[in-house]
């Protein structure tokens, strides 16, 4: 009997991180980041306690990810029907998820950057170039984006401004940052996390079932041009 006791929650736990993994998308997700999280770790040769820190954060965003889906099966137990208290938990519960995974990308984008990169960063934003200097480039971008995202919606037949239309407005701003981090950062690790975080960004649009993969494209489109004609074509 001490022996059942004592196996017996392990048991169950366990059965509850499978149910989680098999049943619920976004946490399947999670799981191929993490892999390719830890895969990066090692190709970089991070410090042991860069990998802690990101080992914490993963499991941090895991855990949440997990009572996410335990509070959403709470309430479609207690309440089936549609209830507005039901929908404030499920969404109070998945913006908690939200800030979690915001972090742990804002947290692993710093640590492979590195402090050298970040230093070099800096100076590029704050130096004058050939051109136009960048913070410049970026107000500018961003305004253009907005207003090539507003004509867009325009011309389409569904959606409003502020959710859904033709072309994604968080895709475009998404692809113009990686676009811009592309142009200026001369690191690939640096450039590969910056398309890994666009990408994201219209994935969860999708999932949201906001944009479809056309909007979507066309978002992450504009975003591209107006980042390579900022960016990429002018002098740095």
């Amino acid at each position: 009997m001490a022996s059942r006791d004592i196996i017996g929650p392990f048991r169950v736990a366990f059965e509850g991180i499978i149910h989680t993994f098999r049943t619920q998308r976004h946490m399947r997700i999670h799981l191929y980041v993490t892999m390719i999280v830890i895969l990066g770790a090692l190709i970089l040769n991070l410090r042991f306690r860069e990998i802690l820190v990101l080992m914490f954060i993963i499991t941090f965003v895991l855990v949440a990810e997990m009572f996410n889906s335990a509070i959403e099966a709470t309430v479609d137990l207690v309440s089936p029907n549609y209830h507005p208290l039901a929908k404030y938990a499920k969404d109070i519960s998945a913006g908690a998820v939200l800030i979690a995974t915001i972090m742990a990308i804002i947290v692993g984008s710093m640590i492979a950057v590195g402090d050298d990169q970040w230093e070099r960063i800096r100076i590029s934003l704050t130096s004058e170039s050939i051109g136009a200097p960048v913070w410049i480039r970026i107000i500018a971008g961003a305004f253009l984006v907005f207003v090539v995202v507003i004509v867009g919606k325009g011309l389409g037949k569904h959606g409003s401004v502020t959710q859904g239309g033709l072309v994604s407005g968080h895709a475009a701003y998404a692809f113009f940052a990686a676009t811009a981090v592309y142009c200026l950062a001369d690191n690939v690790t640096v450039s590969a996390i910056a398309v890994l975080l666009a990408c994201l960004v219209a994935q969860s649009r999708w999932e949201a079932k906001i944009h479809s993969v056309f909007e979507l494209t066309l978002g992450a489109t504009v975003g591209v041009i107006l980042g390579l004609l900022l960016f990429g074509i002018s002098p740095k």
